[in-house]
């Protein structure tokens, strides 16, 4: 066929490029010179790649020779890598050999002188080689590293890498992504090494190399975009899995999409396929029902409407691929009937789509018009698009819009004219689109009313400020038109900046609809918008959990209710989407944990994370701490608990958590050094934590830090147990610092508290963990009377009951000492000066809460000066830690009259409830100054008669 005209001028300049390069060509015969010229004129990628390579330019004619290669790349390229001593020479060599086969490739597609199936299969046998023979190069390197991963039986465990979409089927296109899964079969630990590591670790180091050294950009290019995100949770989940993890996730968590994905999961490397047939049995009853399986029908009546959505939002009717009667809908189609009856009928478990058309044709499924019609459409598509990519290694499916690049694909399809190729493609997808529509009926959902079309139009335009604005203001009737555009737009520009892919654009364009309407079905979506687009903005590269809000519109109101009262909240949601999880049942969610079942709870939840596994469970007590608070912000939001229960169950979880990690480092330290002799049949650690300030006062807030001092009754001259001999004293210091590490260290979940042990006798010169006799005698004889005001809010929070009595002795003999009114009352009232002075960061017109005249810390000095001047004659008022408790104690004592008595327990249940919600909506602990009169004027009042007189 002969060139066209404006091709024949970029043949010449190309061939003046080549000349000018290589003065020699004579090796090239005048059949493949002719075709030289043919191929130039169309694709950059190979004019490019011939300048670049010179071996590539001098052995191209002699590989063009040979009509099979695809047999023979594994072995070239193994041999290569075994001579590559270090890992950059590697990624040249692979990227080299990518380059110079993927030429031979676009060669022979573009002379044509090959069928679509024969292109197919080198495209993808050339993946597959360049992806196991990588993982076979990286493997040995890992394993002289780290030595070799083992079983419990010490065989050593191999890494399947698993292909899928058409990677899998063997139907690769040119300048496609490979989507992969990693796994192996058993867990265990390397052998070989110094010092060995879990397999986990070892393979997630593996997967990381294979992946950077096919995927990462270098001088000589890239071999191919790696993309993991089919693996299971996605980009939120581990790299690697074992094989039973693997088969956990899809029996419990599988969605339809990751079915329809796994119909062309396909192991790469040949002398893997043993080692995957166990895998793959694990896998069947997922991909493929036993039964006929009709209850995908709906399913895939949604992903129609997605599919048709879509090509209406983005104008793809041009695209070949997603554009209506392209290759997504034949692919569709076989897919259907895969996903329908392939438990029962074994034809039509293949990978390839071509086989799958074929078994459809066997089984009569479709008529031989309809099959051949998807038949040759397919073919016809598919080597369009391999064209269109081979023009520039560009990944594209969009048919060209500059007459140059039309030119040139008409040419190489073979058609004289881009009309007459446009009016064969229009009829290849028009009769595919036929068979679609028919066979998978219209969408059984009714129009959307008016308001729920601009919900849609809203973030169909969200790229275009002006629209939004007019459908905001003069559709939806919205005021402050404006500012809402502005924080719709600027959501949808940063996206751009997102890597989503194409299935988290699919979902979130669900999604979003959805999410306008709940929001602006609430009273208050003012204060609703910015905080759940600041909660989709954190969560929208994890399409799991977009996917968990379009499913379940129930979670979806209660997200926006959540986040519309308490940015604390959405913060929260935002930075640990786990979380998003508890939205699923609202009569879950706004109900916390029993207080008397923190402790059981906790212990449940943890029981499923080996003991061995500290990290997990160290990750383990954050999420069930996050859980916990989120339940307890939303029946505090809802009303259904007042500011005490709220205290109540912040402080309860609080103890919970305190208990598990004493266990947790117990533990830890009881397996290297073994238990101090003092303890052996006492069946308890001697060991105690004493809550101080909020938590002794069971006064916690949502954002409290832990006051805490150690304590152990450890004699001198004792010793552990263990292999390893430790002082007992030691061994309690260093459990004390582990307890503190579980606490502080940040892990992907943040930390657990801020832990402040600054309360101790000493203070930070002091001894961190203190003997129950130390402690008795330093409160006796050198504490200051800011430390025994200090000791009023205590309580031991965990420890067994000879510490228990011990600590409530001393605190009892310290508080009822007799002190002279005259020495106390001015050491009191200095202090509270002192910390008005230091902490109170005075606004201008803004009452705070906590230290100004009349606040919270003013009626706490009052109940510490009032349990330390009277105790001596009334011990009763030494029993409660909680100032609530304490006036009531006052009261029944006969230390303060009634009245008074009940206005500061209402003033300071007042003032912290306010703490509570501002904590909730992230805001300072201060009010206007004209704010709660009635309660400063009465602690003033209060504060004056005792403190004053």
């Amino acid at each position: 066929m002969q060139l066209p005209a404006p091709l024949q001028h970029h043949a010449q300049q190309s061939i003046e490029r080549i000349k000018e390069r290589y003065t020699d060509i004579s090796h090239w015969t005048p059949v493949r010179y002719e075709q030289l010229q043919r191929v130039l004129s169309v694709s950059e990628f190979v004019e490019e790649a011939l300048l670049k390579d010179e071996t590539l330019f001098q052995q191209l004619p002699e590989m063009l020779e040979h009509g099979e290669r695809a047999e023979s790349y594994r072995d070239h390229l193994h041999a290569y890598l075994s001579e590559c001593s270090i890992e950059t020479d590697g990624h040249r060599v692979l990227r080299r050999f990518r380059n110079r086969e993927m030429t031979y490739i676009a060669w022979r597609d573009m002379v044509g002188d090959w069928s679509l199936e024969e292109s197919l299969h080198h495209l993808s046998m050339l993946a597959e080689a360049m992806i196991f023979e990588t993982y076979n190069w990286q493997y040995q390197a890992c394993c002289q590293e780290w030595g070799t991963p083992c079983n419990a039986e010490g065989e050593a465990q191999p890494m399947l890498i698993i292909g899928m979409g058409k990677l899998g089927g063997g139907e690769l296109n040119f300048s496609s992504d490979i989507d992969l899964i990693f796994t192996y079969p058993e867990n265990g630990e390397t052998q070989g090494a110094r010092r060995s590591i879990a397999n986990a670790q070892f393979f997630t180091r593996l997967g990381q190399r294979i992946i950077k050294a096919l995927d990462q950009q270098t001088f000589d290019g890239f071999c191919y975009r790696v993309d993991m995100r089919l693996r299971p949770f996605g980009e939120s989940g581990p790299l690697v899995m074992s094989y039973a993890a693997l088969e956990d996730y899809y029996q419990e968590q599988g969605r339809d999409w990751e079915r329809y994905a796994m119909i062309k999961a396909r192991v790469m490397g040949r002398e893997m396929y043993p080692e995957y047939q166990e895998l793959r049995q694990m896998l069947r009853p997922f991909v493929f029902r036993r039964y006929i399986d009709f209850s995908a029908i709906q399913s895939l009546r949604r992903m129609k409407s997605m599919i048709s959505s879509e090509v209406r939002r983005r104008g793809l009717a041009n695209n070949i691929k997603l554009g209506p009667g392209g290759i997504r809908e034949v692919e569709f189609i076989a897919q259907v009937f895969q996903l329908i009856r392939g438990g029962r009928e074994p034809s039509l478990r293949g990978r390839g789509l071509l086989e799958t058309l074929d078994a459809i044709e066997t089984l009569k499924l479709l008529e031989q018009r309809e099959v051949t019609h998807l038949r040759e459409a397919y073919c016809f598509l598919r080597r369009q698009e391999n064209l269109l990519q081979a023009m520039g290694d560009k990944q594209t499916q969009t048919l060209p819009e500059k007459e140059d690049d039309q030119i040139k694909l008409a040419f190489v399809m073979g058609f004289d004219s881009w009309e007459l190729m446009l009016e064969a493609t229009s009829q290849h997808m028009l009769n595919v689109h036929c068979v679609f529509g028919d066979l998978i009926g219209e969408d059984d959902e009714e129009e959307p009313n008016p308001i729920q079309k601009h919900f849609h139009e809203l973030w169909d335009m969200a790229h275009d400020a002006e629209v939004v604005e007019h459908i905001l203001e003069h559709d939806l009737n919205l005021a402050e038109a404006e500012q809402k555009r502005t924080i719709i737009c600027q959501f949808k520009k940063d996206l751009a900046k997102k890597t989503l892919g194409p299935r988290g654009r699919e979902v979130l364009n669900r999604l979003m609809p959805k999410v306008f309407n709940a929001i602006y079905a609430h009273k208050d979506a003012e204060f609703g918008l910015s905080r759940v687009l600041y909660v989709l903005h954190r969560i929208v590269t994890r399409t799991t959990y977009l996917e968990l809000l379009d499913e379940h519109p129930a979670a979806l109101v209660q997200l926006v209710r959540l986040c519309t009262a308490s940015p604390m909240i959405s913060e929260q949601l935002g930075r640990y989407p786990i979380l998003l999880d508890e939205l699923l049942d609202p009569s879950h969610l706004y109900n916390p944990v029993p207080l008397e079942s923190y402790k059981t709870e906790l212990r449940d939840y943890l029981a499923r994370i080996p003991e061995e596994d500290m990290e997990q469970q160290m990750e383990a007590l954050r999420q069930f701490k996050q859980t916990c608070i989120l339940r307890i912000a939303a029946a505090d939001i809802a009303g259904v608990l007042p500011v005490m229960k709220v205290s109540d169950h912040l402080t309860y979880l609080a103890e919970a958590i305190v208990e598990a990690g004493v266990n947790q480092a117990w533990q830890q330290m009881a397996e290297k050094f073994g238990e101090p002799t003092h303890i052996k049949d006492r069946g308890s650690k001697g060991f105690a934590v004493i809550g101080y300030g909020k938590v002794g006062g069971w006064e916690l807030g949502y954002n409290s830090d832990l006051d805490i001092v150690f304590m152990h009754d450890c004699p001198v001259n004792v010793y552990t147990d263990g292999k390893k001999e430790l002082d007992g004293r030691q061994f309690y210091l260093r459990l004390a610092q582990r307890i503190i590490h579980i606490f502080s260290t940040r892990t992907a979940s943040g930390i657990l508290y801020e832990v402040d042990t600054r309360l101790r006798p000493s203070g930070v010169s002091g001894l961190l963990v203190s003997p129950t006799d130390a402690f008795d005698e330093y409160q006796h004889n050198d504490a200051w009377t800011w430390e025994h005001q200090a000791l009023v809010r205590t309580r031991l929070i965990y420890g067994d009951a000879d510490l228990q009595q011990a600590f409530n002795n001393t605190r009892v003999d310290v508080l009822t000492k007799a002190r002279e009114e005259s020495e106390l009352k001015p050491k009191v009232v200095e202090m509270r000066e002192k910390m008005r002075t230091h902490l109170g960061g005075k606004k201008a017109g803004r009452f705070m809460l906590k230290q100004d005249p009349g606040g919270i810390t003013d009626i706490e000095f009052l109940a510490q000066y009032l349990v330390l001047r009277f105790s001596h004659d009334k011990p009763k008022l030494t029993r409660w830690s909680d100032n609530v408790r304490i006036f009531e104690t006052m009261l029944k004592q006969g230390v303060m009259e009634e009245e008074q008595a009940m206005t500061l327990i209402r003033a300071y249940t007042t003032l912290r409830d306010e703490i509570h919600h501002r904590n909730l909506l992230n805001l300072d602990a201060d009010v206007a100054e004209d704010k709660l009169l009635a309660e400063r004027e009465a602690v003033i009042k209060a504060w004056k008669q005792w403190m004053i007189s």
